[in-house]
């Protein structure tokens, strides 16, 4: 813009100002100093901060597009990855991605490429939330169902693809693992360290325990069946009824989960209504209301989700061919990798919010998104995966090792036990926790060719003494 258009634009602001000065004394109004003074703050807010409207959402006083949709841009973008402290790793997915595409050392690429998904995983979990605020209590809970396991989903579904169904089934029970001990333990512990006891709704807990309960059933009856056949002649009988037993647990447990969110979301809502009543009654209600998903529209939200998942399937792809060779070269099991390191990236984001939500004393969320969480990958997203595996022709089945079914059973049932009084303290988050840490140490010695065959071996023998 030339000088003389400068002076001619700010001739006319002036005189615009100038008019609207004089019809206010004119009319009796406001002072000619109060006048100007206004107008300075207004100008003075604009450059110190950006203009808000009534719901917390950022206006812009240019209406130029140009200039208002990057800066609107901008500021979403900045809103989206400051919405949880382990963004910053976001560094590590164009890194990750680079390394894999050109076949680069399969550990830096498995390592790079865990630390993506870790970031990954809270922007999936944070556009959810987004979107499910917009949609209300009833969609949003089918879409929290949908994607707050979508990390474990992705990375099962490839390794499913290749074959690697061992890492299927270790991921799915490390998932349940370390969100009923290692994230219910530190929120026990984070609370009570600040919080000398506290208390949350012991009968949504109980009900949900008790789902977690018939799940345990449901991969205890096929590892026991599966051992008692140990006198069948071929092993291809064996497997065969092991799978129709499988894919028929499968659709009851869909069937039971799709009751539970009707229970939840219809029948018996005011029991989980209560949850929310804390939040809404808080002093910093007005400020809790903002941080609960005001910041992405639904069509940018889902434009994030789209991102986000192309981004996950594209390193969980890298991350997964990787695995052959940190086996051979770190001497670790596909066991140990399954069940104790890919959780740990899945359920980075829901680590962080359920320690943050216990610190502010608000333990019905916390129980929520752990037990929670465990509850839809034993009821939804593992029998998805044998049914799915069904579809693909891979034998994915709900038959797992017998001491990993032991394992999951002696969890479930310590974890039964703390929350069935509805009261936790930081001894009892010291329990899980201890616990969780003696099982990945039995899990880190356990080797990978201590198969169901010579469970069922050890069994017979067993029997016939």
């Amino acid at each position: 813009m030339s000088a003389s258009k400068m002076r001619a634009n700010f001739r006319r602001h002036a005189s615009g100002k100038i008019s609207q000065v004089r019809n206010v004394t004119e009319n009796g109004g406001e002072s000619l100093a109060d006048t100007v003074n206004h107008h300075i703050n207004e100008h003075s807010a604009l450059l110190a901060s950006t203009f808000q409207n009534s719901e917390g959402q950022p206006l812009y006083a240019d209406d130029r597009t140009w200039v208002r949709w990057p800066a609107s841009f901008g500021y979403t973008s900045w809103q989206t990855l400051t919405s949880n402290p382990v963004n910053f790793l976001l560094v590590f997915v164009p890194i990750g991605i680079a390394f894999g595409a050109t076949h680069g050392n399969p550990t830096v690429v498995f390592i790079l490429n865990f630390l993506a998904i870790i970031p990954l995983a809270s922007l999936l979990s944070f556009a959810t939330e987004e979107i499910s605020v917009k949609l209300g209590q009833t969609l949003g809970g089918l879409m929290n169902a949908t994607f707050g396991n979508a990390v474990e989903l992705i990375v099962s579904i490839v390794a499913l693809k290749n074959g690697e169904i061992r890492i299927v089934q270790a991921s799915m029970l490390g998932s349940i693992l370390s969100n009923i001990l290692l994230v219910l333990g530190c929120c026990f512990f984070a609370g009570g360290i600040k919080h000398k006891e506290q208390h949350f709704n012991s009968t949504v807990a109980s009900t949900m325990s008790s789902l977690m309960a018939v799940s345990t059933a449901s991969l205890i009856i096929p590892a026991t069946l599966y051992a008692a056949m140990g006198s069948s002649k071929t092993h291809d009988k064996k497997t065969h009824n092991i799978l129709i037993l499988s894919h028929g647990t499968s659709i009851i447990l869909l069937i039971l989960y799709a009751l539970y969110l009707f229970f939840q979301l219809k029948t018996h809502a005011h029991l989980f209504d209560e949850e929310s009543e804390p939040e809404a009654s808080g002093e910093d209600g007005a400020e809790g209301e903002q941080a609960e998903g005001h910041v992405l529209k639904p069509p940018a939200a889902g434009i994030a989700l789209v991102i986000v998942t192309i981004a996950v399937a594209v390193c969980a792809e890298y991350l997964v061919n990787s695995i052959d060779s940190i086996v051979e070269s770190a001497h670790i099991s596909r066991t140990f990798i399954g069940l104790i390191l890919l959780p740990i990236v899945g359920n980075a984001a829901e680590h962080v919010t359920a320690v943050v939500v216990a610190t502010k004393n608000k333990m019905d969320l916390a129980i929520g998104v752990a037990i929670g969480s465990s509850m839809q990958i034993a009821l939804l997203v593992t029998p998805f995966l044998v049914i799915l595996g069904w579809i693909m022709g891979e034998k994915m089945s709900l038959q797992f090792e017998i001491f990993e079914t032991v394992v999951f059973f002696l969890a479930v049932l310590v974890t039964n036990y703390l929350i069935s009084d509805g009261k936790s303290n930081y001894l009892e988050g010291a329990m899980l926790i201890g616990m969780y840490i003696i099982i990945a140490l039995a899990f880190y010695v356990y080797p990978d060719d201590n198969t169901a065959e010579g469970a069922s071996t050890l069994w017979s023998t067993m029997s016939q003494r």
